[in-house]
């Protein structure tokens, strides 16, 4: 794995309050608040964001931004022959079709995806994972594997079980309230 150089400690006044401090003080601004709510709504959004951060160091690693990644992922999941049309690929990552374009454009000239005319439809496109992005994407999942394992490792196989089920429920209701929502609001790149 390549090495990283070590963080640098961030100065107390620049810390990010505990989630004690931050729910105290929106206590004192919103009476109402239900701090056990607040306590695992800010818990899930630092530990999203905090993760994202660590997935992009990992990814930078390997010389992929995110984004390409995250083209990479939806490649792999549509299956073998990894293949996908520009407009569906745009589609499942919740896209702009120029935003994919611009994308698929970079990762090409990486030679992480090829770009060709659809042997059936020679008007359309379509995007092909090479083995080159095939191997980006599975050291990627090596050290994201490796940093998952070790984020809980402080919880039993049980208690892995107990948090994916709340979590998958909590994810299942968002779902319902927000069925739009799987999407970017704007584009990454």
């Amino acid at each position: 794995m390549p090495e990283t150089t070590p963080e640098k400690p961030v100065p107390p006044d620049l810390q990010e309050p505990s989630l004690d401090e931050q729910i105290a003080a929106y206590q004192r601004e919103f009476r109402d608040l239900d701090p056990q709510v607040e306590k695992v709504v800010s818990a899930l959004g630092r530990l999203n964001r905090r993760m994202n951060v660590a997935y992009g160091r990992q990814v930078a690693d390997l010389g992929i931004s995110s984004a390409e990644w995250e083209v990479l992922k939806t490649l792999v999941l549509a299956g073998a022959p990894y293949r996908l049309g520009p407009g569906e690929l745009a589609k499942r990552l919740g896209l702009t079709p120029a935003a994919m374009t611009h994308r698929v454009d970079r990762m090409a000239g990486e030679g992480l995806v090829t770009r060709d005319r659809d042997e059936n439809n020679r008007v359309r496109v379509i995007v092909e994972l090479t083995d080159e992005g095939r191997t980006k994407w599975l050291e990627a999942m090596r050290m994201a594997s490796d940093f998952e394992e070790e984020l809980l490792q402080d919880l039993s196989g049980d208690e892995r079980g107990v948090l994916g089920e709340l979590l998958i429920r909590v994810l299942r209701r968002v779902e319902q309230a927000q069925p739009d929502a799987g999407g970017r609001l704007t584009d990454l790149d």
